[in-house]
């Protein structure tokens, strides 16, 4: 017998409909001689033996369920660090921008192979941003207020994780204007992004250094864990782009947040079909110590 088959192990599933969360749960219970734990109307827990667990969870794979696995222990993590655009809110704010200055359609394409590791995060962001030379700075308020919402699930799953004793950190390879705004309205400790040059009120197609990419996020995961005393293995990060991959592997639990498939392969666990709230459901918090 592995050591890791000894290990108390729990697979969570949560359902996107009644049918299938049904589904689901009835297949586990076929499976396991343990009943579910309920954690909420379509969330639950399931205990068992690790290999049981990822064969059962493979089983469930076609059905519109997200699942997680892992140990029992040290489920409920420290930290929260998580990506900002397209994770905690809706759009990505560069794409939006560039919206505004008439070349969002060159812009989303680098976006789009950036995102898929396709291309070095820093050369892509500094072409995307060069494209925006010359527009108002006031485009940035309009593209927030008219563009950027947060994404179902988002200020629960942070105002839950603080209210419970995490610190909670949006770190993004984005732009301060947008982490500033989106951490006040979702209830994050702290923010960290990259700054948009400007000069009399216009872009000028610069971003200052360094640029916070792959790497910083990683290294913002060790920081804030070291300041609490922490390991990563304390630590829930959530991304969907390549330049998450790095904090996602180191965290303790890494989800990958309707991700590209290089994130999605390496995470430990994938939120496809449910919204932020399943983040506490993997944690083991149940509906009713939700904060909204």
């Amino acid at each position: 017998m592995s050591e890791l088959s000894t290990i108390p192990t729990v697979l969570t599933v949560v359902g996107a409909n009644p049918d299938a969360y049904a589904a689901a749960v009835s297949r586990a219970e076929a499976v396991l001689s343990s009943r579910r734990e309920t954690l909420g109307p379509l969330a639950a827990d399931v205990h068992g033996d690790r290999g049981v667990l990822e064969t059962l969870a493979d089983d469930l794979a076609g059905l519109p369920v997200d699942l997680a696995i892992q140990p029992v222990a040290n489920r409920r993590k420290r930290l929260l660090i998580a990506d900002m655009d397209s994770t905690i809110i809706n759009v990505e704010c560069l794409d939006e921008l560039a919206d505004f200055a008439g070349v969002k359609d060159k812009v989303s394409e680098i976006t789009e192979r950036a995102m898929r590791g396709e291309l070095a995060f820093e050369g892509a962001l500094r072409e995307r941003v060069g494209m925006l030379k010359g527009l108002g700075v006031d485009a940035l308020q309009a593209c927030y207020d008219q563009r950027v919402r947060l994404n179902p699930g988002a200020e629960t799953l942070v105002r839950t994780m603080a209210a419970h004793g995490a610190r909670c950190a949006l770190v993004s390879g984005g732009f301060t204007f947008f982490t500033s705004r989106v951490a006040e309205a979702a209830g994050f400790h702290l923010n960290r992004a990259n700054t948009l040059i400007e000069r009399d009120g216009a872009l000028t197609g610069e971003v200052g250094d360094p640029i916070l990419g792959k790497e910083a996020k990683l290294a913002a995961l060790r920081e804030e864990t070291a300041a609490l005393g922490l390991t990563p293995a304390d630590a829930l990060a959530v991304g969907d782009g390549a330049n998450d991959l790095a904090m996602i592997e180191a965290a303790g639990l890494g989800v990958a947040y309707r991700a590209k498939p290089i994130v999605a392969a390496q995470a430990d666990a994938k939120v496809d079909h449910t919204d932020l709230t399943t983040l506490l459901y993997f944690q083991g918090f149940r509906a009713e110590e939700f904060r909204r």
